[in-house]
């Protein structure tokens, strides 16, 4: 079936299918607002009187709840399709960030936000984020790549537009209103986007698409336990939770190393986390055009080295390093975005389109894992040793295990 018996807002569905990418790279600017929290973590800490360990749970939970949810998300999107499930989710998002403002003030603990913020909107993310991107890789099967990257550039751009707009709040207001306001405008445009989401019909596709090169299309539609059993799933998954690790570590001690070892103000380290959210949103269609025209295996290799790289570079940061600075963190939040883009896009390619949704929620635990790791390092380096410099040494190392693992593993699985 081609573009002309579908239509879509209107319009012939070739055309009118970018407007789902549209409406999910909104829906994502919400969801993605998460990483912006590092211009929150020292009001947290200061308003709690934590270590800097305990005020990054918050940011951890989140990340780890979103990762579990996103496997049950996978299923209700076979089962109740993408509208529900992202109207479902954005409740929760938009929820539990507005009671991250009231229920800390009734129960003064970083525990309590841990449950509202961390719980609460971390499952609502984790239900909410994955239709969008079953929804784009539905409808561009020519483009999986170029369209899941697009989708979610919102996630990782978010922080452009999130964390400048909460630094002035934080400033007049303090944390805790702050997450309230932004809670209630995330439920409303999470909830109304989100009913817009549809698949096409199945046998749907668009007018001269073009097959896939060789060796880079799945040889068969895999379930997820058969998934599991391969070798290229377990080269995915080691080497997309080395790739969490170290951008969810970068983006949760962006704004505390800015101002604590790079000694710049509170103000300029919250508009740096910004140009970061660009290299992050720019990272996902960049790295999965580049999945689409390298094959999974290299451009994961290209992405470990750069965060290798990178890791060892900040080794030499320090007061007046500015540029140093600005150059690694953007590295590594390019290569967070990138692998948000190669790993959904080589779970079709490798796995198959009709279990996507399933598929990518057990891949998707890698980056809870990943989150977890990510403050446990950094936490401890900072909190054990007085600076981060054993946790850049320790993803360094891990970069280049995640490299031979991408080389080795990430090529088509064998069938029977």
């Amino acid at each position: 079936m081609t573009d002309s018996s579908e239509h879509v807002f209107g319009m012939v569905a070739e055309k009118g299918r970018w407007l789902f990418v549209a409406a999910g790279f909104l829906i994502n600017i919400c969801l993605g607002s998460v990483y912006a929290y590092s211009v929150f973590r020292n009001p947290v800490q200061d308003l709690f009187s934590t270590s800097t360990f305990e005020s990054g749970l918050p940011f951890m939970v989140f990340l780890a709840t979103f990762a579990i949810l996103m496997f049950f998300g996978g299923r209700l999107l076979s089962s109740i399709g993408p509208k529900k499930v992202g109207i479902i989710g954005g409740s929760l998002v938009g929820g539990g960030w507005i009671l991250s403002g009231i229920i800390p003030n009734a129960i003064p603990s970083i525990w309590a936000l841990v449950l509202t913020y961390g719980v609460i909107g971390g499952a609502g993310v984790g239900l909410a984020y994955g239709g969008p991107l079953a929804v784009a890789t539905r409808w561009f099967p020519d483009k999986k790549g170029l369209a899941v990257g697009l989708t979610i550039a919102g996630f990782g751009g978010s922080p452009f537009v999130t964390a400048n707009l909460a630094r002035p709040l934080i400033a007049s207001n303090g944390p805790l209103q702050t997450f309230l306001m932004m809670g209630v405008a995330f439920l409303i445009v999470v909830i109304l986007l989100s009913s817009l989401m549809r698949f096409p019909s199945p046998d749907w596709k668009p007018s001269g698409m073009k097959a896939a090169a060789k060796g880079a299309s799945a040889r068969a539609e895999m379930d997820t336990a058969t998934m599991v059993r391969t070798s290229t799933f377990w080269g995915l998954f080691l080497a997309y939770t080395i790739g969490c690790l170290a951008g969810l570590m970068a983006i949760g001690i962006s704004s505390p190393v800015a101002t604590g070892v790079i000694q710049v103000d509170a103000g300029t380290a919250a508009a740096l986390v910004g140009v970061f959210a660009i290299f992050n949103g720019a990272g996902r269609p960049l790295f999965g055009s580049l999945t689409d025209k390298l094959t999974p295996r290299w451009a994961a290799t290209l992405s470990m080295g750069v965060i290798a790289v990178a890791s060892l570079v900040m080794l030499q940061a320090g007061s007046g390093t500015t540029a140093l600075y600005v150059t690694c963190f953007a590295a590594l939040w390019l290569c967070l975005g990138g692998w948000l883009a190669i790993a959904p896009t080589s779970t079709t390619t490798f796995f198959g389109a009709k279990n996507y949704a399933r598929n990518y929620g057990v891949v998707f635990f890698a980056y809870g894992i990943g989150a977890i790791l990510a403050n446990i390092i950094s936490g401890q380096s900072k909190d054990l040793f007085g600076s981060y410099d054993t946790a850049f040494i320790i993803v360094a190392i891990l970069a280049v295990v995640g490299a031979v693992l991408s080389v080795v593993l990430l090529k088509p699985p064998k069938t029977n």
